[in-house]
C-alpha cells in the first residue's frame, strides 16, 4: 500500500495481474461493489471502474466491471453520494 490507498491485485482471466487502488467499497441488495481507479493520485482526472462481486471460488472473491448502463448509474450515484468530494462521470 502506498501513502494510505488500498491497492488490490486482481488475477485476469489470462494470468497477467493488474492492481487498482480501491476508493470506496458499498453493498446493495447484498452485493459488493468496488470502485477503483488504476490512475496516480497526481492525474487530473482518474479512469475509475465499478467491479461488482460476481461470486467466491476457493475463498477469493470474484469481480466484473459493470458494464449495463442503467446499473452503472445507480450504482455510481451511490459512491457519489459516499465521496463527497469525487465526481463520477459515465
Amino acid at each position: 500500500m502506498e501513502d494510505g490507498q488500498n491497492v488490490i491485485c486482481f488475477t485476469l482471466e489470462d494470468g497477467s495481474s493488474v492492481s487498482f487502488s480501491v476508493l470506496e467499497q458499498v453493498t446493495i441488495s447484498g452485493k459488493n461493489y468496488l470502485l477503483v481507479t488504476d490512475g496516480d493520485k497526481s492525474d487530473e482526472e482518474e479512469n475509475a471502474y465499478i467491479l461488482e462481486e460476481v461470486r467466491e471460488e476457493d475463498e477469493q472473491c470474484v469481480y466484473e466491471i459493470v458494464s449495463d448502463e442503467q446499473k452503472l448509474d445507480i450504482i455510481s450515484k451511490v459512491f457519489e453520494e459516499a465521496l463527497d468530494d469525487v465526481d463520477i462521470k459515465i
